[in-house]
C-alpha cells in the first residue's frame, strides 16, 4: 500500500521531458518533489506561477511564493510571475500538457467531483472547472477509499460534479488504473506493493476490468 508520497512518486513517472503541468492541491502538489532532475519539466499554477521547484526546506520558506494552495514553494530559474488572468488564459488556450487533481470521488465515466461537500463550507471551486473542462490529459491522484472503508471508484459520483468524462488515469494507495473511454470502466493496469487484485476489486464499486497478470508497481 502506498503513502501519500509514495503515490506522488508513482505519478511524477508519467510525466515526460518538455510538459508543461499543473498540479492541483492537496497530494498533487507532492509531484513536484520527485521530477527527475534531469528532465525538463514547467509546473505551472493557477495563482500565476510559471516554473515552480520543489518545497522549499525548513527555514528557506518565504510567505510571498505560494502556490494555488498556498503553500510556500521554491521558484527554478528562469521562471515567472504575472496575475492569475494570463494564468488562467494559458489553461484555457490548452497550453498545459498535463494536469494532476485530487479528488473526493470518480464515476466508472471518468468524471470528478473535487470541490465540495454539500452542508461544508468551501471557499470555492478555485481553478478546477477550468482545468476539467480545458485539459486533453488528467491524472488523479486520490484515495481508494475514505475514512468509512467504502469506495471512492463509484459508478456514478454523488458529490457535485466538477466536470464530466475527463479523467484518464487515476494513482491510489493501492493501484494505477486508466479511465476507459465511452463509459467502459476502470482498467486495472498496475497494484501497489503488497496488495492483491482480490484487494483492489473489493475497494472499487464501479467497474472494474482486469485482464491476466497485473503487475506490482514499481516506486
Amino acid at each position: 500500500m502506498l503513502d501519500k508520497q509514495g503515490i506522488a512518486k508513482r505519478i511524477a513517472k508519467e510525466i515526460k521531458d518538455g510538459y508543461y503541468v499543473n498540479l492541483g492541491i492537496g497530494i498533487p502538489t507532492l509531484v513536484a518533489n520527485y521530477i527527475p532532475e534531469n528532465m525538463d519539466v514547467v509546473l505551472q499554477s493557477e495563482n500565476g506561477l510559471l516554473g515552480m521547484g520543489p518545497f522549499p526546506f525548513d527555514g528557506d520558506e518565504d510567505a510571498d511564493t505560494i502556490n494555488a494552495g498556498k503553500q510556500t514553494i521554491t521558484m527554478l530559474p528562469g521562471s515567472a510571475i504575472f496575475d492569475s488572468a494570463m494564468s488562467f488564459g494559458m489553461i484555457r488556450a490548452k497550453k498545459v500538457n498535463l494536469t494532476i487533481l485530487g479528488a473526493m470521488e470518480v464515476s466508472e465515466n471518468g468524471d470528478i467531483a473535487n470541490w465540495k461537500i454539500p452542508g461544508k463550507m468551501v471557499k470555492g471551486m478555485g481553478g478546477a472547472m477550468d482545468l476539467v473542462a480545458s485539459a486533453e490529459n488528467i491524472i488523479v491522484a486520490m484515495q481508494h477509499v475514505n475514512k468509512a472503508g467504502e469506495s471512492k471508484l463509484l459508478p456514478q459520483c454523488t458529490l457535485p460534479l466538477t466536470g464530466i468524462n475527463c479523467v484518464k488515469k487515476i494513482v491510489t494507495e493501492l493501484a494505477v488504473l486508466d479511465v476507459l473511454p465511452n463509459g467502459g470502466g476502470f482498467k486495472l493496469i498496475e497494484r501497489a506493493p503488497g496488495i492483491s487484485v482480490e484487494e483492489i476489486i473489493k475497494a472499487t464499486a464501479g467497474k472494474l476490468i482486469v485482464e491476466g497478470d497485473v503487475p506490482e508497481m514499481v516506486i
